[in-house]
């Protein structure tokens, strides 16, 4: 269905005159056409979120994956914007054992895992998902790194751009910065939105889209904006825990991400953007689900064969559990945590090596780190930088 998403409106900037979208407040009008391969979709991708959402119930501590589950988000999302930061790049930069590692690019996959981690407590805390609570998030997201002189948690001031070399030969120019509360201040009212007229998968979908449009910040938006599907879904209940991350999905099919962001504003497309978002939140909670069962059934897996080592299993024991907490260690900092002499640990850690559940990654004889192979592997797939 064609509709009219928003129109254009001329502005200047330097003496040179461009076109600028303002796009119509949420929802559509006309409303959305839900028709039975749209509402199918819809359909599946509730029955996948559930499933997801269950699955928290069935992992020994949920933390323990979303600890790393999160940072794989936070990698993906960051390498759409450009970052080359590598899965292990993150971890070891955590570690502040970083030789070799793009610090700046690391440096914003951290600043977005905190980013994440405020967002999610404030929403805990009973803060509403607000333009306050977004400029909040921005504000850690580029706290410092390359982002840092880029207005953090403030609205911009000037005109931003997608494509091209100025906004007069750009391929999209969001609203002029006079124009953006004009445009956010209905849209913070979509978010607001509890009549449940709309589901909430859909209202996810939807704000995506007119948060990207209106492009409020200069720089940052696409990371917050992929954010704010699961920060909607955390808050309106869908979620428990924030286990649905679409960036894998979108970085694997971007010319088609954007192509769908393009026919929304040009023709008003929303249907066409719906279905693909559906069909990306079915894929994507599908292998999330997936994935946990795999991590659950490699632990299990690595637990028998350390229970066979005999008197020193439960030390192992314990050095494997803290492998899924931090899957790179070093045998000074596990002893400390652990509170298991230096020796023991050593020992531990030359028998998980021979079964083949760690690995050595420095090839040093001192100041040594290994790394919990097999999780990382798992983890790590669709993370190569693009």
């Amino acid at each position: 269905m064609d509709r009219e998403a928003g129109r254009y409106i001329s502005s200047t900037v330097g003496g040179e005159r461009y076109q600028a979208f303002l796009p119509a407040p949420l929802p559509p009008d006309p409303p959305l056409a839900l028709d039975g391969e749209l509402l199918q979709w819809l359909e599946k991708a509730n029955r996948a979120i559930g499933r997801l959402d269950g699955i928290s119930d069935i992992l020994p501590d949920s933390h323990l994956f979303l600890y790393q589950y999160i940072r794989k988000e936070a990698l993906v999302s960051s390498q759409i914007e450009g970052t080359q930061s590598s899965f292990s790049d993150l971890l070891l930069f955590e570690m502040d054992e970083a030789p070799g590692v793009p610090l700046d690019d690391a440096r914003e996959v951290s600043n977005y895992i905190a980013a994440v981690h405020h967002g999610l407590q404030r929403l805990g805390d009973g803060f509403p998902l607000s333009l306050r609570l977004l400029r909040e998030i921005h504000a850690i997201l580029l706290k410092d790194g390359r982002g840092a002189h880029k207005q953090p948690g403030a609205f911009r001031r000037s005109q931003n751009w997608l494509g091209g070399s100025r906004p007069g030969n750009a391929v999209f120019v969001p609203p002029p910065p006079e124009q953006l509360m004009g445009c956010l201040d209905p849209f913070e009212r979509f978010l607001h939105d509890q009549l449940g007229a709309i589901p909430v998968l859909l209202k996810a979908s939807l704000a995506h889209v007119q948060f990207e449009t209106i492009h409020p910040f200069l720089d940052g938006n696409g990371r917050l904006g992929r954010l704010l599907i699961t920060l909607i879904l955390i808050n309106e209940g869908v979620l428990r825990e924030p286990m649905l991350y679409l960036s894998l999905y979108f970085k694997t099919h971007r010319t088609t991400y954007y192509d769908h962001l393009q026919r929304v504003r040009l023709h008003g497309d929303w249907e066409g953007w719906l279905r693909f978002f559906l069909q990306g939140v079915f894929e994507t909670a599908r292998q999330a689900v997936t994935t946990a069962r795999t991590v659950l059934d490699l632990f299990e897996r690595d637990r028998e064969r350390i229970r066979d080592l005999g008197r020193i299993a439960g030390s192992c024991l314990q050095l494997h559990r803290r492998l899924q907490q931090k899957v790179i260690v070093n045998i000074l900092d596990s002893t400390r945590a652990l509170e298991i002499n230096r020796t023991t640990i050593s020992h531990c850690m030359q028998r998980l090596q021979a079964l083949g559940i760690v690995r050595e990654i420095t090839g040093q004889r001192r100041n040594r780190l290994f790394v919990y192979d097999r999780y990382v592997q798992i983890l790590s797939e669709g993370t190569e930088p693009l």
